[in-house]
């Protein structure tokens, strides 16, 4: 594939969590356009993609899985032209109540799951003499809003090993793609974990309302290998965002610090409901202990 040009016929190209939602757009294109497609997740598509496309199980959190799914490109198609590192998960919550176990899963997936799919297919791109890799980040990557503490570091590390990589790899005709969305209405609140009802709310409001679908990310996911381009800003007001956050900080900074404002508002009257209903549980439990004792 050279730059420029849209995806030839018989690319082979790996999608990582391309059972549903972005990862399953980006197989589709694609697959649309007569590559060769591995739909790697943990389960099969419910439904089947039409063209080349073959399926295989992956949990990215797994080196022998990765090498498995390696393995099978060797076999079957000879090596691998262009790696999507899209599998993740979201989540949102304050800093304090996100325990080590939640920190641990989102690191594991997003960055690491990330990092595992770059060091089983490296060595493979390098002795063939070129390859792609997408790593799919976030634009929360780049704004790192309050409130998503987890997610947020976990997509800006893939910013930071993507911008490592295109540089690294360079040498070896292997070129980097770090893809940045906003919000897109998938299925990615599906699993979302939070401490706190309210930004978890929040945080599914706005993926399902979404306004750029997943089929237009994964045309400029398409266009951007052709292109050879590192970054991609999928949303207009991500590159808006990103733009005044780079020419004016202090008025970025003023209209984070006023969302916020509401935003802890609403987390106040959350956390005024817990501890009232922690109140009145040790309140029944206390009754209970009485009656018993007089009993």
């Amino acid at each position: 594939m050279t730059a420029g040009t849209s995806p030839g016929t018989g690319t082979r190209v790996l999608v990582t969590g391309a059972a549903s939602g972005l990862g399953r757009a980006i197989a589709a294109h694609y697959a649309a356009a007569g590559c060769r497609v591995l739909v790697t997740d943990l389960a099969e598509p419910a439904e089947p993609l039409a063209g080349e496309v073959s399926w295989h199980r992956l949990d990215v959190r797994s080196d022998a899985e990765w090498a498995a799914v390696r393995d099978w490109c060797e076999t079957h198609w000879g090596g691998l032209d262009v790696l999507v590192n899209n599998a993740g998960v979201a989540a949102a919550g304050r800093v304090e109540r996100i325990e080590d176990a939640d920190w641990e899963w989102i690191l594991d997936i997003n960055l690491r799951g990330v990092v595992r799919g770059c060091r089983t297919f490296v060595p493979l791109l390098k002795r063939q003499g070129g390859g792609h890799v997408v790593n799919v980040a976030s634009l929360a990557a780049l704004t790192n809003l309050p409130g998503m503490s987890s997610y947020n570091v976990s997509k800006a590390a893939v910013v930071s090993l993507s911008e490592t990589l295109r540089h690294e790899l360079a040498p070896w005709g292997i070129h980097t793609t770090v893809v940045c969305p906003g919000f897109v209405p998938t299925n990615l609140d599906s699993g979302l974990r939070s401490p706190d009802p309210v930004l978890a709310h929040q945080a599914t409001r706005l993926i399902q309302k979404g306004r750029v679908t997943p089929e237009q990310v994964a045309e400029q996911v398409a266009e951007a290998v052709a292109r050879r381009r590192f970054l991609v800003l999928t949303h207009p007001e991500g590159r808006r965002a990103v733009r005044l956050k780079r020419l004016w900080p202090a008025l970025v900074d003023r209209r984070i610090a006023a969302v916020w404002r509401r935003t802890r508002a609403k987390l106040d009257e959350q956390d005024a409901r817990e501890a009232h209903g922690a109140q009145d549980t040790h309140g029944a439990r206390h009754t209970e202990d009485t009656r018993e004792d007089t009993a």
